[in-house]
């Protein structure tokens, strides 16, 4: 099996990706700069739910070269997910060569005891795969969301490869960035991974012109679609078919 899971930013888009049939969710906020911690209320509503559900804990936009006061902020920010029961924790540092902040992870890492933990894509700044995927292991992560180092997974594919065969199964790499039902089969052909992440969203319409006149509106809001959701999930049960008859 192919684990799909979906990241949502909002209380619709969390129902969507539900309905479509989503195996994860992943909860954001702030999904159109690459997702930063959702609020309490949004976790709130997931544990209500019931669904399988990682949160994001990334206190702000930008890189993810954290202070100490950052440091602070999510841990409390983890004590939370555990509070409400949520299955885990989406995490990442990054030294300002790239490189993973081991000393960082370490301390989020101990603060996340007993959750599940996926390594984000600070994966994608390390200058060495290999060397990022053995760190992530020895610090306890289960999974590793990665586009390869590129823009998107399909572009980055032959260090989804590399990634995948460095795991060698000791950890899930899931593909994320770009990812729908049209290419989803080519990523599996060449890497058969164990997991699929991607929103399945459009952009949002309907934002009043006051508000946009305002500058209250990101003009790169997006939102997930439970149909787009379905036919990722069945796309991805297509691919898997397809290489086991192989």
């Amino acid at each position: 099996m192919t684990l799909l899971e979906i990241c949502v930013d909002t209380a619709a888009g969390l129902r969507a990706a539900h309905a479509g049939g989503a195996d994860r969710i992943e909860l954001c906020a702030a999904l159109e700069l690459g997702g930063t911690t959702p609020t309490a209320g949004l976790m709130a509503l997931a544990a209500e739910m019931g669904v399988t559900a990682r949160v994001m804990i990334r206190p702000r936009a930008g890189d993810f070269v954290f202070t100490g006061d950052d440091l602070d902020m999510m841990r409390a920010d983890i004590r939370a997910v555990r509070a409400l029961g949520l299955e885990g924790v989406v995490l990442g540092a990054n030294r300002p060569d790239g490189s993973l902040d081991l000393d960082m992870l370490r301390a989020l890492v101990a603060e996340s005891q007993g959750l599940k933990k996926t390594l984000h894509r600070a994966f994608d700044l390390v200058p060495d795969i290999t060397e990022a995927v053995e760190q992530a292991l020895a610090l306890g992560f289960d999974t590793i969301l990665t586009s390869g180092r590129a823009t998107s997974a399909l572009a980055g594919l032959d260090d989804l490869v590399l990634a995948r065969r460095v795991a060698a199964g000791r950890i899930t790499i899931m593909a994320g960035a770009g990812i729908n039902a049209g290419n989803v089969g080519t990523i599996l052909a060449a890497a058969p991974l164990g997991a699929i992440h991607g929103s399945c969203s459009a952009p949002i319409e309907g934002d009043s012109a006051p508000a946009k006149r305002l500058g209250f509106v990101s003009p790169g809001r997006r939102q997930t679609d439970g149909i787009s959701v379905t036919a990722l999930k069945t796309a991805v049960r297509q691919a898997k078919a397809a290489s086991a008859s192989l």
